[in-house]
């Protein structure tokens, strides 16, 4: 199975409050995007990876990779104004005719190879996977200026790397842009296509607001204790 990878790292960083890109702040001594890239070369060295960046930011990424002297393989393109035309860029940067392709956020350091792997081994059968968890807490749903419960047993929190074939994401992303994408399998369902579940990881974390990024260092110190245990 030919493995392909595009990571989005399209963040500012406002809502971090903090100047830098999100994905270039620094956790455990390197940038995030760093930590990103490295769990999918653990899980497959030959993976073929594209990182979408902003546009003004790809010669402070070069920069980067020399400071931390950052080797591992992986191609650069500008992203677009919305995830679905940076995720459309990404796509533009795949030259194989088949396979499947992961598009991942770059500012979740903390996939599992577990994850990573239950993807991919459920795209090779299903066409798609996406990695979901059951929320911890009880949910409400607005309606009609009213509140009411939901089971949270039937909702899950979607998180990345989603993983598709790679003609039937190609051909999804062929349709014009709408707000509703609000993530790849938004994309591909709405090309007619259906959407296989499988089980993410809670440390999974998407690295957003100042809180994530307390729990992100708490993460990776429980992870380096392990690592020196």
């Amino acid at each position: 199975m030919k493995k392909h990878l595009i990571i989005v790292a399209g963040g500012s960083g406002k809502r971090m409050n903090i100047e830098k890109p999100k994905q270039f702040a620094l956790l455990n001594n390197i940038p995030v995007l760093m930590h990103t890239i490295k769990k999918f070369h653990d899980f497959d060295s030959k993976i073929n990876s594209v990182v979408v960046l902003p546009e003004p930011h790809l010669d402070e990424w070069k920069m980067l990779c020399r400071k931390y002297a950052f080797h591992i393989p992986h191609r650069t393109t500008g992203g677009g104004s919305t995830r679905f035309h940076s995720v459309k860029e990404g796509l533009g940067q795949i030259f194989d005719e088949d396979g499947y392709v992961a598009i991942h956020d770059g500012v979740r350091p903390f996939v599992s190879n577990s994850t990573i792997t239950c993807c991919f081994d459920a795209a090779a059968v299903y066409k798609s996977a996406i990695p979901v968890v059951t929320p911890p807490d009880s949910l409400r749903i607005i309606e009609g200026g009213e509140s009411k419960t939901i089971d949270r047993n039937h909702v899950r929190i979607i998180q990345t790397p989603q993983v598709f074939e790679l003609n039937m994401l190609r051909k999804a992303y062929e349709q014009p842009y709408q707000d509703l994408f609000t993530d790849d399998a938004t994309v591909v369902e709405a090309a007619g296509n259906k959407i296989f579940l499988t089980d993410g990881n809670r440390e999974n974390i998407k690295i957003t607001h100042p809180e994530d990024w307390l729990l992100a260092e708490s993460i990776m110190k429980e992870q380096n204790n392990k690592r020196n245990t």
